[in-house]
């Protein structure tokens, strides 16, 4: 399977200005977290509440954290974020994709639906 590139658009879930759209997003199923450049950042407000230690195939890295707003297709959800000085692009992790009701089909390398889960005990 090749890489799965996927149109997004993200936003700030507190503002809702300056919406930035980005044509090939990469789904990283390998990845938690989805991955925003910092230049991305900065255009929507995203505000910072932390910092996270990451292992990155360039090795580990401390990034901040923040959320955003991100619509793929007809689906929509504030998801966490991380902040990267070094990624170019936008990398959406398990978390968000999950998050969104969507897996990756091996055969095809597209995303599809994917059944979300709320398991309680009612004992």
């Amino acid at each position: 399977m090749g890489h799965v590139r996927v149109a997004i658009k993200l936003a700030n879930p507190e503002t809702r200005d300056g919406a930035v759209e980005v044509k090939e997003a990469l789904v990283d199923t390998g990845a938690t977290w989805t991955t925003v450049p910092r230049d991305i950042a900065k255009h929507l407000g995203l505000r910072l509440v932390g910092q996270m230690t990451v292992r990155t195939a360039a090795g580990p890295q401390t990034l901040d954290q923040s959320y955003a707003k991100i619509d793929l297709g007809q689906k929509t959800m504030v998801t966490p974020v991380l902040v990267s000085d070094t990624y170019p692009g936008v990398l959406i992790g398990v978390i968000t994709l999950e998050g969104l009701g969507l897996a990756v089909d091996p055969t095809s390398g597209r995303l599809v639906d994917s059944e979300l889960l709320l398991l309680i005990s009612l004992a």
